[in-house]
């Protein structure tokens, strides 16, 4: 059975890669895989000096808590119609092990980009490089110009639960909520293929 990879880090492009590469799987019959890679944020140099195996452990567990959020956020959980779905975190550079798990030619491999970055910036440079198989960039939401403001203006208090009502802090403007910005059953805005391959459309 051929393969729908995706790459997954929790951000909100990810998620959209997510979705799309979900609708891959179910409408060619595919084994979805969804991946996220980790490293030790103060780097693999520093960590290999200092080794802690209880510090990699309790990075590991939260990748994994990421991975199945994001599943959550952008699916509702594992996709209905999919043959197949399985979730791997692994520890590596996230071009790599990309690499590494869509390793075959008939994979489809799937990363979510920026707006307005076609290529996905270094990851997905590399990836259009050196990948053997298809890749699709899938955007992420465009944020309102407004959110957009409130975000850069944003405080820690805004973020923070009211303890008399139970509830969000004070909001930073009125209108659709970050839930508006993606979910279950919503779509992404498409893709581009990063390279030619089977199945691929012609790379920009």
């Amino acid at each position: 059975m051929s393969r729908v990879v995706v790459g997954v880090s929790g951000s909100l492009a990810s998620l959209a890669a997510l979705r799309a590469g979900a609708r891959e799987a179910r409408l060619g019959g595919r084994e979805l895989v969804a991946v996220l890679a980790w490293s030790p944020p103060e780097g693999e140099g520093m960590f290999a000096r200092f080794p802690d195996r209880a510090w990699a452990q309790l990075w590991e567990a939260e990748a994994a808590e990421t991975l199945g959020r994001a599943f959550e956020e952008a699916l509702g959980g594992d996709p209905a119609g999919v043959p197949q779905v399985r979730r791997r975190v692994l520890r590596g550079d996230p071009g790599r092990t990309l690499r590494a798990v869509a390793g075959l030619p008939d994979d489809l491999l799937v990363i979510g980009v920026r707006p307005g970055r076609r290529h996905g910036g270094k990851v997905g440079r590399e990836l259009r490089a050196h990948a053997v198989c298809p890749v699709l960039a899938v955007p992420g939401p465009v944020l309102p110009g407004a959110w957009l403001r409130r975000l850069r203006r944003a405080t820690a208090a805004d973020f923070t639960a009211d303890p008399a009502g139970g509830g969000a802090g004070r909001r930073t403007g009125g209108g659709a909520g970050p839930g508006a910005l993606g979910g279950p059953g919503g779509r992404p805005r498409g893709g581009a293929d990063l390279r030619r391959g089977p199945g691929a459309g012609s790379p920009s």
